[in-house]
């Protein structure tokens, strides 16, 4: 994972990497996926948004540019048209670019989309594929050593036609520096909630999932989907009442036995039945979700490293440096300042 505060690139604005995002749209593209970026990245204000919640935090401000990589209009799969003002030449204005799928996983993308890529990335704007978005991204030569994820579906298919790439091919998102690539459908959503939180922060993902009702932060090591889905049962119901419990005593120790005790599971079938719904383990999901408090307490409030350790379940600043390094290569102290400065 790369730091969640990295310098702007080149053609960037230094504060905000994300203040001109360019969305490629092309023929027979799907429209929930053209969607997701639209709807994360939007313009503000935004509807559904109480005046309270506008005073007393301010949103991300957005340019977004729907470009089209082929003469329009352009015909969705669901039948209708889109029309864009803008063509490939708007990647060069975008500090990031966004292909949110593909048409064919067979085809080859139009060498004019592949050749504006390349130019984008030369100058330093990030490059993020969504779902088959990663076949274009690979087509271009960006992906070439690097890691990458695709939808899981077409995992085998894209390690043969990309041998170059290094596919991990059962997570949500990977974050490989200027490079971003996410699984299909709603893991496109928990990456561009990802890159929303990587240079704004916790507060505004946050903000940002709860007016799309989704859950703010899935951690993109998850699994992308359960091999054997289970029914509804009353041991389901016990188990999303732990979880909820937990996310509300997270400065708690909270060892496995404990919360299997009290879901009334027994340790084995409580970590399987874990693992089934969440495509985790307990003590990466209990990380992942005390990491994203701890930003939150660092961007929001003043309290000392000790104190949002001991809030967190850390339990110590030490604790806390160790997993900010590991997870996001930077320090508590330069992730506040960056929010401050």
């Amino acid at each position: 994972m790369t730091a969640a505060l990295a310098s702007a690139p080149p053609g960037a604005t230094a504060s905000d990497p994300l203040a001109r995002i360019a969305v490629v749209a092309f023929e027979d593209v799907s429209p929930f996926h053209l969607s997701v970026p639209c709807l994360v990245f939007e313009p503000r204000p935004q509807p559904g948004l109480s005046d309270s919640e506008l005073s007393d935090f301010q949103l991300p401000d957005f340019q977004l540019r729907v470009c089209a990589a082929e003469p329009g209009p352009l015909r969705s799969r669901a039948g209708f048209d889109i029309g864009t003002r803008h063509g490939l030449k708007a990647l060069d204005w975008a500090d990031t670019v966004i292909v949110p799928s593909w048409r064919d996983a067979d085809e080859t993308p139009p060498q004019p989309l592949l050749k504006a890529l390349r130019r984008a990335h030369r100058r330093g704007a990030r490059i993020v594929g969504l779902c088959l978005g990663a076949y274009v991204v690979a087509a271009a030569g960006l992906l070439d050593g690097r890691r990458a994820t695709t939808h899981w579906h077409w995992s085998e298919h894209f390690a043969a036609r990309f041998p170059q790439v290094a596919l991990l091919p059962d997570v949500l998102y990977v974050d490989d520096g200027r490079i971003t690539t996410s699984a299909g459908t709603a893991a496109a959503l928990d990456c561009c909630l990802h890159l929303l939180r990587r240079v704004h922060g916790a507060e505004a993902a946050n903000r940002i999932a709860r007016r799309l009702v989704l859950a703010p932060h899935r951690q993109g090591g998850q699994a992308q989907y359960i091999e054997h889905p289970l029914p509804a049962s009353p041991q389901d119901d016990r188990l999303a009442g732990v979880l909820d419990w937990a996310l509300g005593h997270l400065d708690r120790p909270l060892g496995l036995d404990a919360l299997a005790e009290r879901a009334l599971m027994s340790r084995r079938t409580f970590t399987r039945r874990f693992r089934d719904s969440t495509g985790t383990t307990v003590g990466q999901w209990l990380a992942g979700q005390r990491l994203a408090r701890a930003q939150r307490l660092l961007e929001t409030t003043e309290l000392g490293l000790d104190a949002v350790a001991a809030q967190t379940g850390f339990g110590s600043a030490v604790s806390l440096r160790q997993h900010f390094a590991a997870q996001l290569g930077i320090s508590p102290s330069a992730y506040r300042r960056g929010f401050r400065g």
